[in-house]
Order: structure tokens, then sequence, then C-alpha cells
């Protein structure tokens, strides 16, 4: 209520401020009459006659002029009446004539005139009003709009169908090095020494047909620094649709071009000497294979010799002899078995992979099976934990496990009561690991115990080529995965492996 109160006030006060306005314009119309009736008086006690017609004539068309047509209507009638009254025999009467007439179509059409021409004029001063406050109110879209512009970091500028630059932003500047007073009026062409990758026929047209153009510009800066920029351009088009204006952002991509190219050229370089590698890859394998093989037969023939050679003369030769004989078949017997775990890694990476779903559970089974034949009369306490199944090639990852689980057993040797155990763990990719208690090893030297023929330890302490460990780390790494270890000397050591899940792997093979 109080609210609604408020109002009737508000609209009643601005109604008496109207009401007091127009009264003020009817009281500026007899003032008017009054002060042109003055000098006509004077005139006429001084025996002028005919002058007091101009000065009400005067007065009618001042108050036409700036007070309209109400108080123009009044001005008339006091003149008519003033003139009459007055100035017209008999004076002092309101007596009206047939020889009067004249002067009243007179004063009348004056006034209509005036009152006219001053319509005319409010009306235009009216539309320049209007026109005034349209154009401020555009300047002032167009100010902010600029100002607006001019706080992003991106280069904005706009040129006509000439490529004549009309305006350049402070990102602009920041940019290219040209202030905007010395950019504008230039031909962008000349003055930014762009380069298209189209030519520039091509780049009309493509603006001109579908409005927009995006793609990388070289240009050179105001201190002769060549850059690239990423550059979009939109045309603005007038009421008749005809192109006048073409709007340009962009901003500088000279640094990621660079990282770019200079990645693709190392991407080039790494799939180069990917190629060599593999080929020298292929190359060993081929030569490993190849002397090992050829290595067989000789040795054949030394230990078969040796043999030979131990029956006949066992009865004549001393302790001694034998014993370097006994020497040699062992050497003999271990370069044997060290060339066939070199012909089996080197068949690793030469044979192709049957893969297909894996059960390591089972998988497990049978290589327990084979590992406890070299472990009989010894005390295991063996720890299976639940095992994944995998996508891969059955024979290789039982290899795997086989070498694994072959190397627990032999480093717990010197362990009264060996333990070992047989897990998984859940992850992006399946981890299995195989754990023991046995004498462990030093983790500084970790990264050698996958390499061919390294080992940690002596050779008579334990048996062994050092290529079971290599050939773990080749099989997973063809089935795309990964094998790390951690250990403590005399506290044991963890092996691991990863592989990508069957599911994953699966859905990857049937995609591809």
């Amino acid at each position: 209520m109080v609210t609604l109160a408020g109002e009737a006030t508000l609209q009643s006060n601005i109604r008496l401020q109207q009401g007091g306005s127009r009264l003020w314009r009817y009281g500026y119309a007899v003032v008017s009459v009054v002060v042109a009736m003055a000098p006509a008086l004077l005139l006429q006690r001084f025996n002028f006659s005919d002058v007091e017609l101009p000065f009400f004539l005067l007065a009618v068309a001042i108050t036409a002029w700036y007070w309209g047509v109400g108080p123009a209507v009044l001005s008339i009638v006091l003149s008519f009446l003033c003139f009459d009254f007055f100035f017209v025999p008999p004076l002092y009467s309101l007596v009206f004539t047939l020889p009067d007439l004249p002067a009243f179509v007179v004063l009348i059409l004056f006034a209509i005139l005036a009152t006219r021409f001053a319509a005319v004029r409010r009306k235009f001063e009216k539309d320049l009003r209007e026109a005034r406050d349209r154009l401020q109110m555009e300047v002032d879209e167009r100010t902010k709009q600029a100002s607006l512009l001019n706080l992003t970091h991106d280069s904005v500028f706009v040129r006509d169908m000439d490529l004549i630059i009309s305006y350049w932003n402070r990102g602009a500047e920041e940019l290219y090095g040209w202030k905007a007073e010395e950019a504008i009026g230039k031909q962008s062409q000349q003055l930014l020494r762009t380069v298209y990758p189209v030519s520039l026929e091509e780049f009309r047209t493509e603006l001109l047909r579908t409005g927009r153009w995006d793609g990388e510009l070289r240009r050179t800066t105001a201190g002769g620094t060549e850059i690239v920029v990423a550059s979009r351009c939109s045309l603005q088009r007038d009421a008749q649709e005809r192109p006048v204006a073409i709007l340009e952002t962009s901003n500088d991509t000279t640094e990621r071009k660079r990282r770019e190219e200079q990645i693709e050229n190392l991407n080039q370089e790494l799939a180069r000497r990917s190629v060599e590698l593999e080929a020298i890859n292929k190359e060993l394998e081929a030569f490993a294979y190849s002397v090992s093989h050829d290595l067989r037969a000789p040795l054949r023939h030394v230990a078969g010799y040796t043999e030979l050679l131990q029956k006949q003369i066992s009865t004549i030769v001393n302790e001694k002899c034998s014993g370097y004989m006994k020497a040699i078949l062992e050497s003999a017997k271990r370069m044997g078995n060290l060339i066939d775990d070199l012909l089996a890694f080197s068949r690793i990476g030469r044979a192709e992979t049957q893969k297909s779903l894996v059960s390591l559970e089972q998988l497990l089974k049978e290589a327990l099976s084979e590992v406890r034949r070299d472990s009989e009369g010894r005390e295991i306490a063996w720890k299976i934990g639940a095992l994944p199944t995998l996508y891969g090639d059955r024979s290789m990852l039982r290899l795997v496990l086989v070498n694994l689980l072959s190397n627990a057993v032999k480093f717990t040797r010197t362990r009264k009561q060996a333990e070992i155990e047989i897990g998984s763990m859940e992850g992006k990719e399946a981890v299995v690991f195989v754990r023991d208690n046995g004498v462990g090893f030093d983790m500084r030297y970790a990264n050698k115990l996958f390499g061919v023929f390294q080992r940690l330890h002596q050779a008579d302490a334990f048996e062994g080529t050092g290529i079971g460990l290599a050939t773990v780390q080749r099989i997973i790494h063809r089935h795309g995965g990964s094998v790390w270890a951690e250990g403590e000397i005399e506290k044991g050591a963890t092996f691991y492996f990863s592989t990508p899940k069957a599911e994953g792997a699966l859905w990857k093979t049937q995609t591809n």
C-alpha cells in the first residue's frame, strides 16, 4: 500500500510539473504580446502609424517558434484583440469592420506560417537529437567493444576489402610491434609481409564463399622477426550483403610450430633408428643362432672323445690327469647348457606367438610339477594365491613360470625351511609375482638381473647360465608387459611381471 501511494504521489508530482510547464508556455505567449504592444503604443503616441502590425507579427512568430502551437494560438487571439482595441478605429472598442479584414488575415496567415515552420523545425530538431543519441550510443558501444578487444592478449585488427587496416588492438601491437597509429591506414599485406598457405586469390574466394577462413600464416614483425600465427578471419557485410571488412584474430604459434617440427624430426629419426635396430637385432639373433647351432657339433666331439679317452686310459693315468679330464667334461657340459639356453633364447625372438586365453592357475600346476622334480628331498613351503587369466602364448608363459620358480628354488637352497609364494595384484594391468626367502640380491645391481649371461652370484655357488631371467623379460616384452624385481641381501627376493588384462588385450587384438 505504501508503495502504491508513493507511486501515485510521484505521478501526481510529474503531472503538476508538466502542467506548470504548459502554463509557463502560455504565460510567455501573453508576455510576448504585451512586450510587442508596448513599443507599438509608444510609437502611436509620437504619431507613428501602421507600425503596430509588425510588432504583433513578431510576437506571434516568436511564440510559435519557441513555445508551440497552443501558445501561438493564444498569442494570435491576444494580438487580434489588442490590435483591434488599441489601434483600429474606433479606438478602445472591439468593433470589427470590413476594412480591418486584410490586417487580420495577414496576422492569421503569418501566424499559421510561423507555426508551421516552428513545427517543422521542432521535428527536425527532434530527428537530429534522436540521430545524435543513436550515434552517441553506437560510438559508446564501439568504444566499449574496442576497450574489451584491447583487454585480450590475442591480436585483433580490421581491414577493408582492399586490405587497408582500420582497427588495430593492443594485442596486435604486442605481437607485431607496430602501434595503432603506425598500422592504421597501411596495407596489411605490405606491412606484415604475410605468406599464405594458399594463393591470395584462393584465400579471398574461400572467405567470400563461407564468410570465414582459418589457417596458419607466416608474418614478419616490426623488428624483422618471422613468426607463425594461427589466424581466424571473418567477413563483415553491409545491409545489402556487400562485403565491407575483414575481422582477423590471431595468436603466436611460432614456438609450438617449432616444437611440432622438432617432434616430427625426432619421430622420423626414431623410426629410422628403429628400423636399423630391428635389422641389427635380427642379424644378431641370426648370428647367435648360427654360432650356437654350429658350436654344438664340435662340442659334442670334444665331450665324446674325452669320455672315450677317460675310459681307455683310466687305469694308467694318475689321479691328477683324471681330474683334468673330469674338468674338461664338466666344462663341455656347461658349454653345452649355455648353447642350448642361447638357442632357446634366440628361438623366442624368432618364434611366432600363438595367443589365446590362458589360465595361469592351470599353467602353474604344470610348471610346479616340472620344478618339483628338481627339488625332491627339500622342505619347501609353497603358498599359492589367486592367479588371473591372461591372453598370450601358452608355451611361452609356461616357460616364464618355470624359470621364475626354478630361480626361487635355486636361491632358497641355503635355507633350512624354504618359502616360496606365488600370487597376483589388482591394477590397470595383471601383475603376477614370485616371492622367496632366499639369498636375495643387492638392489644396486638390479639392472643386471635381466641381461644375457648376467649373474650376481658366483658360478660355483649356484648353477645356471644367466639366460633364464633374460628369457623371462623377452617373453613378457613380446606380450606388451614389463618385468622387475625387488630384493635385499639374505632377505629374499620378489620377481614381478605384468601384462595387459585378458579383456583389454583380447579387445585390442580384435579391433586391430
